[in-house]
């Protein structure tokens, strides 16, 4: 009697695989009512990963490390006579160059101009037009061969309002721009029309960053702008017309506005009244970034005003001055670093590279190196000069 329960219960499990195998194969047969009149595939897919088809995309990649870039700038582009003369002797050593070869003279900082993403310059002197007389101190007209040397260093743009911008008048203004120009260098703070004073020079690094530069000098070493030509050359007077300049750079499109100024006393390590007032309401500017500044002849502080690095004065870059000057053969150049953060561009990190040179004398050429000794001792004074400088790198 036993065999009978068995035998019933294997035929209720028949019945039911029966039945289970007939709904897999109506399952099969019948594609399945999906919402909205949509059906499923009659053959299933596997569960597993498949190759993407042209044009998919798959999943999302690490997010990118954050843009960078970084912004050179160093003292002022002093032409002094014995300063090409002595170009003049190395071109007769090394036969390179247009009658001057300034590479050995500037041979220390190249590497600094190459590498930084935007390098400026202070071109401090109009140039001479080709045939004109060359002039010296204390008004100029340099060599016009030197804005090609400029544009072959790797400068990207030069600054030219100083108090020697009219030296050579407006045709020497229109010649250093154009000559600027022709080596793929911008100029910023001269103009050669109204129109062009207008326009804000920005520029564009690798990486994406648009610079707007701004300048202005705070005088002319007396002489006056023609009248109708007043546009010539941007003067401070008061800070509106530069933060002007910043507020049209921001306008149209800049990431960062960097503010240089022809200021200061001349031979005075420390900002004067006036340079502080203006460093004040630059810095308070939602337009200005980043303060730079020449004219001093010496390296003046480095310091954080309103939370914006200011750096008052970075001396010369070359020049030839009276031999009891022994400061005026100091300069800095400085690099800024600048990085793309959520809320955009910022100015983050500064260095400096502290410079000397020599006196020229027949034979004994003018060669920038590396501060040491002395020198070294009298720029980190200089750079220090007010504090206020926490996260500042010496190179």
């Amino acid at each position: 009697m036993p065999a009978r329960p068995l035998r019933a219960a294997a035929s209720v499990a028949a019945v039911v695989v029966a039945v289970v195998l007939l709904v897999v194969a109506l399952n099969v047969a019948w594609p399945t009512q999906l919402r909205d009149g949509e059906h499923a595939a009659a053959d299933p897919q596997p569960a597993v990963p498949t190759e993407l088809d042209a044009g998919e995309t798959g999943p999302p990649s690490p997010s990118a490390p954050p843009r960078s870039a970084t912004i050179l700038m160093g003292g002022d582009l002093l032409w002094h006579n014995t300063v090409w003369i002595s170009a003049a002797e190395d071109h007769a050593r090394t036969g390179a160059g247009d009658r001057y070869d300034f590479d050995p003279m500037f041979a220390t900082l190249r590497p600094y101009v190459e590498s930084a993403d935007l390098a400026l310059c202070h071109e401090e002197v109009p140039f001479a037009a080709p045939g004109e007389a060359l002039r010296s101190y204390p008004v100029f007209a340099a060599p016009h061969q030197i804005a090609s040397w400029i544009g072959s260093m790797g400068w990207d743009a030069c600054t030219t309002a100083s108090n020697h911008s009219m030296d050579a008048g407006v045709d020497g203004i229109v010649e250093t721009a154009d000559l600027l120009e022709a080596a793929g260098v911008a100029h910023v703070g001269t103009f050669r029309s109204a129109a062009e004073r207008r326009e804000p020079v920005i520029l564009t690094t690798d990486s994406g960053l648009r610079v707007g530069v701004v300048a202005a000098t705070y005088g002319l070493n007396g002489y006056v702008l023609p009248t109708g030509q007043e546009w010539a050359v941007a003067q401070l007077g008061d800070a509106d017309d530069l933060l002007a300049q910043a507020r049209r750079a921001r306008a149209a499109g800049a990431d960062i506005v960097v503010a240089h100024v022809h200021w200061g006393t001349e031979y005075s390590h420390l900002p004067d009244a006036a340079q502080v007032e203006l460093a004040e309401r630059l810095t308070a500017s939602p337009d200005v970034d980043l303060v730079l500044g020449e004219h001093a002849h010496v390296v003046q502080p480095i310091t954080r005003v309103n939370g914006k690095w200011v750096v008052y004065g970075m001396g010369n870059m070359v020049a030839q001055s009276e031999l009891d000057r022994s400061a005026a053969y100091e300069g800095i150049t400085v690099q800024v670093e600048v990085t793309e953060g959520p809320d955009g561009w910022v100015v983050d990190g500064l260095s400096y590279l502290p410079t000397q040179w020599n006196h020229y004398s027949p034979g004994n050429p003018v060669r920038i190196e590396r501060a040491t000794g002395d020198h070294l001792a009298s720029i980190r004074a200089a750079v220090d000069g007010v504090g206020h400088n926490a996260g500042l790198v010496e190179e």
